[in-house]
């Protein structure tokens, strides 16, 4: 059976870049066959969780390729076997450390994954500017878009853009020294180089070692003061060196309790992106890819009826997918409507019913206005204020994407987002504000709007 394992590392070595394989695969041995399953060996745990989460389907698909349908592949840690010293040579079990050897490629520990490509990113009205200005970035040449801050809620795909970005650099320059970490990380591994005395290290690392970082999660800097401080540091030495920078956050700078202005001002001196909640015609699409992917079969109305329901983020619709498929699989049923819809009910509350068009007579209603001064392109504060407060009221209570809340006042979803962001501010200091959000806020939640 080593030959077939062989033929099957050959056979994937043509599908995967040759740095992977080198890292990943050659490495591997087949240790023995136990009834239907080839124990393949790896030199350790990393390497074992690595080729699991990322290359076992493949591998057992090629390996049914070439004949053994009914064989599956289990991986385990090979045992150490040291070779014996040479004659005349006494043994010495310390390694040597091998001098000024440079890490070449991701230098951090957090990986990137291999399925978050652009070319795996459906892109619809809701992401399309984040994802021109990402994919422009990575190619290296053009306008120089960085540092780039990336605003989208969890599970909307910044972090999808975010290691698109590292691929592309690193398919393009594996010389590059990408380091992708979270905010959280950032102050864990500063926190432990203080205790350890490796301050200087961790300095070095990112600020002279690097020529790409890719920051995830801003927002977790909040209320730490010294951390926000050396990062303040580190951006300095990679702006003033002309090195990529690429921020993600859930919320705006200056909505990040506790956030320095130096910190802020260093996020926003670039440029800045949002990514909404998919439209229904980008969630077609979604659910369509992921589908593809899941080898799941589906009918049209299927994802139809999926897209209407699964507005919340891109991870809702791949969870209801994955029990779809498991579904499917583990009962032997066909995907019938009424099996899509046990799912849908899984994964969505009760309908409320309310709209853009419920909350727009309402608040014109309340104010004595007509649809029409609402659309209107006038700036005065008796137009301009229940317009505001229908574009916040709307994000904060139906699941229309930014685009259709815009539909009904004609205007487009960057300034939805600023007319909501402008009443969210309000709220915070104007109690006037707050005491009349709060009355609208009950009538939809009681259903009277």
């Amino acid at each position: 059976m080593n030959e077939v394992w062989e033929e099957v590392k050959n056979r994937v070595q043509s599908e995967i870049p040759d740095q992977s394989f080198a890292l990943w695969i050659k490495p591997t041995t087949l240790l023995e066959r136990r009834d239907d399953t080839l124990v393949v060996g790896c030199p350790n745990k990393f390497s074992r969780n690595w080729i699991q989460e990322n290359y076992l389907p493949l591998l057992e698909k090629r390996l049914a390729q070439i004949g053994s349908p009914s064989f599956r592949i289990s991986l385990e840690i090979r045992p150490h076997t040291p070779e014996p010293p040479g004659p005349g040579i006494e043994h010495d079990s310390r390694q040597m450390a091998l001098p000024h050897v440079r890490r070449r490629g991701l230098m951090t520990a957090r990986w990137l994954k291999n399925n978050l490509t652009f070319d795996r990113f459906v892109v619809g009205k809701c992401n399309e500017f984040a994802y021109s200005v990402s994919r422009s970035l990575s190619t290296g040449g053009g306008m120089p878009y960085t540092p780039l801050l990336m605003l989208a809620n969890t599970g909307l795909g910044k972090s999808h853009l975010t290691q698109a970005i590292g691929h592309a650099i690193l398919s393009r320059d594996p010389e590059s020294r990408v380091c992708y970490v979270t905010a959280e990380d950032f102050v864990n591994e500063m926190v432990f180089s203080l205790k350890n005395n490796q301050i200087e290290e961790f300095k070095s690392k990112y600020r002279r070692s690097c020529d790409v970082l890719l920051l995830e999660e801003a927002h977790f800097l909040s209320g730490k003061e010294k951390m926000q401080q050396e990062m303040e540091y580190t951006l300095d030495a990679l702006a003033n060196d002309r090195k990529t920078i690429i921020f993600t956050s859930g919320m705006l700078p200056k909505d990040i309790p506790n956030l320095s202005k130096g910190m802020e001002s260093r996020m926003t001196s670039g440029i800045i992106t949002t990514m909404d909640r998919p439209d229904y015609e980008t969630r077609v699409r979604i659910l369509e890819k992921k589908a593809v992917e899941k080898d799941l079969s589906l009918s049209d109305d299927a994802f139809h009826l999926l897209a209407k329901h699964l507005t919340r983020d891109v991870r809702q619709m791949e969870s209801a997918l994955s029990c779809l498929k498991a579904k499917a699989e583990l009962l032997k049923e066909r995907i019938s409507k009424g099996i899509v819809m046990e799912v849908i009910r899984c994964h969505v509350s009760e309908v409320t019913g309310r709209s853009p068009e419920d909350i727009m007579g309402l608040v014109c209603r309340y104010f004595n206005l007509d649809s029409a001064t609402l659309a209107s392109r006038s700036r005065k504060k008796a137009h301009a204020y229940p317009r505001n407060l229908y574009a916040y009221l709307c994000r904060r209570h139906t699941d229309a994407t930014l685009h259709e809340i815009g539909r009904p006042i004609d205007r487009n979803h960057s300034t939805v987002l600023y007319a909501s962001e402008v009443i969210a501010s309000k709220v915070k200091v104007d109690r006037g504000v707050r005491k009349q959000v709060a009355f609208f806020n009950e009538r939809i939640e009681k259903g009277r709007p």
